[in-house]
């Protein structure tokens, strides 16, 4: 079966046939993976922003949607047949090993959940199932974007109705994060971008001011916005570390700057601390603290309602074949939400 391998750190993939193990261990289940989104997380780990990769040759991606083809022993969660969103958040049932995959007799590695592969040996716990009506293209939203921006709403912020909410980088989760904060009635919301096109594209999830970086004195607008105090709540995605120190400088001396983004290894923020020693809050996100087995089949519920919108998040779809010039994409900044057809459903 075909994969997307990363056999270099900053290079392209490799996508070329590789083999499946040959049998499934305690809590592994055999999956067709159909539509894959891809992350951010993904970059940082071609670019080894965390460090020196330990792991190469390894698979890669953690949000999908598939189709349970074998279930291993243990497995009671999911069965043969079902559909299922795949995720990096463990969910219900067992977190088994982690599977070893081969291609041109060297070992490729995996973690519990990998995407870029048209089958995947998956952990039970990184498995929820779902409605075999639900959109099988949408299904991968709920195995990061949506699970993790509303989960930094719900779990970390905690935004109360009125509070003021600014957050940097509007991506796939940006754009969710914004959507989470209009549905508590949050006010205002405020996103700030490079990109012209995010901005105008979160409008329609619930924005209610967008500021471009390079448009004047951008923290000064959100000082107008939110007044000279600084606003409740900063949330960044950017994972930059100069936009971090902005982002916890308008913040609150009663408020939270929350991390989602990931900086390089070795770069370093610079900020103020004092504020932290009273009642500011200074913190880093783990996917929202999500449970996706009680998260995904709620917002799956809301979406069904007409509560939650995700038409328009999906920008760009492509092949499996064409990675690389997804990746690229999402390099640039200008799309929303990059889908990739693994296989045929």
């Amino acid at each position: 079966m075909k994969a997307a391998i990363l056999t270099e750190s900053k290079k392209d993939l490799v996508v070329e046939d590789i083999n499946l193990p040959e049998k499934l261990d305690f809590g592994q289940v055999r999956v067709v993976v159909i539509y894959s989104g891809i992350c951010g997380a993904q970059l940082n780990e071609i670019d080894a922003t965390k460090g020196p990769d330990k792991f190469l040759p390894h698979l890669l991606g953690h949000e999908a949607s598939g189709q349970v083809q074998e279930i291993g022993p243990g497995v009671t969660t999911v069965k043969n047949g079902d559909h299922v969103v795949l995720h990096w958040r463990p969910g219900e049932g067992i977190q088994s090993a982690t599977p070893k995959y081969s291609w041109n007799k060297k070992v490729v590695n995996a973690g519990w959940v990998t995407t870029f592969n048209e089958e995947a040996v998956i952990s039970e716990n990184r498995l929820t199932p779902i409605p075999k009506s639900f959109d099988l293209r949408l299904a991968p939203l709920f195995g990061c974007a949506v699970t993790t921006a509303f989960g930094v709403i719900n779990n970390d912020a905690k935004l109360k109705i009125g509070q003021s909410l600014v957050v940097f980088g509007l991506g796939g989760v940006g754009l969710n994060i914004v959507q989470a904060a209009s549905m508590v009635s949050a006010n205002p919301i405020i996103g700030v971008d490079i990109k012209e096109n995010k901005i105008e594209m979160a409008k329609r999830f619930g924005l209610t001011h967008g500021l471009k970086v390079d448009k004047g004195n951008f923290k000064r607008e959100i000082f107008k916005l939110v007044g000279e105090g600084g606003a409740d709540v900063v949330i960044d995605t950017t994972g930059n570390s100069r936009v971090i120190e902005e982002a916890y400088s308008i913040t609150n001396s009663s408020g939270k700057t929350i991390l989602v983004g990931v900086p390089k290894k070795g770069d370093n923020i610079s900020i103020y601390s004092l504020p932290l020693h009273f009642n500011q809050i200074l913190t880093g996100s783990e996917g929202g603290g999500a449970a996706p087995n009680i998260d995904i089949p709620r917002y799956m519920r809301l979406m069904k309602s007409g509560k939650m919108i995700l038409d328009g998040l999906i920008t760009h779809e492509f092949k499996l074949d064409q990675i690389n010039e997804a990746l690229d994409l999402f390099r640039s900044g200008t799309a929303g939400k990059i889908i990739l057809k693994i296989r045929e459903d």
